[in-house]
């Protein structure tokens, strides 16, 4: 979650695609099958910030971008920064129609949650914060995402924090957090009504950190979370749950999956405790198969790795870890994404530090991973590195960003096949930055 905005990034005026762009972006279908991943383009608006990218596609080639829009949005001067804004793409991410802001209010919208229901393959769902930070907004669109109906997951009187949403037909889930409680908000009519109850409700004093959800065949509903000490999380260690529902979330299982040293600091980028701390992601495949990607550390305040494990036993055996970058012992990971389809079919990425830019001293870059495995994680393809460099941005060099722009991003798996990656980059934690974006295979 992001607090502040500042200066504007530096960028090319052009709003729309070029048609060097286009060329490039209009691929043949031998060329995606050959792994290629064309070199990074930007999304959204040219003038303020944008930040933390979701992303889900449909089985009509639409492909859906929601990130919230620090600055003035142009043609709504009662938008309040941040503003959730929408971009869709009707051809599987060749072309991008302008952005605009799903549901203008007068106070801020934060932490950008989007998702297609897996039964029909076109029911478009989203979530956010609203009303700093105190409720949940859920929307649906039953037209690809130009028009839409909203309910609230969430009324409440503290900050709530991380929504993460899980669909699978009438069955709608939000997981978020206050303080060290993690709740779930559920419906079971196409998320009109919702009602809430505690994942954990006999929490010790702390912070928990929703982090994934996903919904298998069966129905069982699952969250990914953290659970830090609040007390003193620059010393504690972080424990990494998974919980299960197979009552349409009335009642939880919850298993221990890992547990973490201390999260890494970041103070001279501007973060707040724990934004490169452990976090998890979740998916499962058309066959029921439960997958887990996380980042984790062995030494306080130390690198932290990433980790992958499954289930086929609906999350009550998962496999050993395995360590899935190919980067050195001591390079930073955080920010664990990933995506499944058909059965055994799984696409991860995320962010590490293992490249260094040329210039004198050298400074430790970012950059975004990716990998993708059809046969459940028993084996792997070769990493790609989807970030590349784009001239004329003060945080982007030859070799990588500056920093992560925001604490989580999106892959989607289109209709075709394909596989969509959308991320931030920025110069530090507050400003400037903005989000970028690629398909491939």
């Amino acid at each position: 979650m992001r607090f502040s905005s500042q200066a504007v990034p530096k960028s090319r005026p052009a709003h729309r695609i070029t048609l060097a762009l286009l060329v490039v972006w209009a691929m043949s279908a031998t060329a995606l099958a050959a792994s290629a991943f064309p070199p990074q383009m930007r999304l959204g608006y040219r003038t303020g910030d944008q930040w933390e990218p979701a992303i889900a596609a449909d089985s009509r080639g639409h492909i859906y971008v929601l990130y919230p829009q620090y600055g003035a949005v142009p043609g709504c001067s009662t938008c309040k920064a941040p503003t959730m804004t929408l971009l869709v793409s009707e051809d599987n991410g060749l072309s991008w129609q302008p952005s605009r802001p799903i549901l203008p209010l007068a106070t801020g919208q934060f932490d950008p949650q989007i998702a297609v229901d897996p039964v029909d393959h076109q029911t478009v769902y989203a979530s956010w914060l609203q009303n700093d930070k105190r409720d949940i907004v859920v929307a649906r669109s039953l037209d690809f995402g130009r028009s839409w109906s909203f309910s609230w997951a969430e009324r409440g009187r503290e900050d709530a924090d991380k929504p993460t949403l899980a669909v699978r037909g009438a069955d709608v889930y939000v997981g978020f957090n206050h303080e060290e409680k993690l709740f779930v908000a559920s419906s079971h009519d196409g998320g009109q009504t919702f009602s809430r109850l505690a994942v954990n409700p006999n929490a010790e004093r702390g912070s928990s950190l929703a982090g994934g959800a996903t919904i298998d065949p069966a129905g069982n509903i699952y969250l990914g979370w953290t659970a830090y000490a609040r007390h003193d999380m620059e010393k504690s260690s972080v424990n990494i749950y998974v919980s299960r529902s197979a009552d349409g979330g009335r009642s939880w299982t919850t298993a221990l999956l890992d547990r973490s040293s201390a999260p890494p600091g970041c103070e001279g980028e501007g973060c707040q405790t724990g934004y490169l701390g452990p976090q998890i992601a979740l998916a499962s495949d058309s066959a029921g198969a439960l997958y887990a990607l996380w980042n984790a550390g062995a030494v306080n305040g130390g690198a932290e790795r990433i980790y992958f494990s499954s289930s086929t036993t609906a999350g009550a055996t998962w496999s050993a870890r395995v360590d899935v970058s190919s980067a050195d012992i001591g390079v930073e990971h955080a920010f664990p994404t990933l995506v499944a389809g058909v059965s055994g079919d799984i696409r991860i990425a995320w962010m590490d530090t293992r490249r260094t830019s040329a210039t004198r001293p050298p400074v430790i870059l970012w950059n975004t991973f990716y990998r993708g495995s059809t046969n459940g994680g028993a084996t792997w393809g070769a990493e790609t590195q989807l970030s590349s460099g784009v001239r004329g941005y003060v945080y982007i060099l030859s070799n990588g960003f500056r920093f992560p722009f925001g604490d989580y991003f999106g892959l989607a798996i289109d209709s075709d096949g394909a596989t969509h990656a959308v991320w931030g980059e920025g110069r530090d934690y507050k400003s400037p930055g903005s989000i970028w974006y690629t398909r491939g295979r």
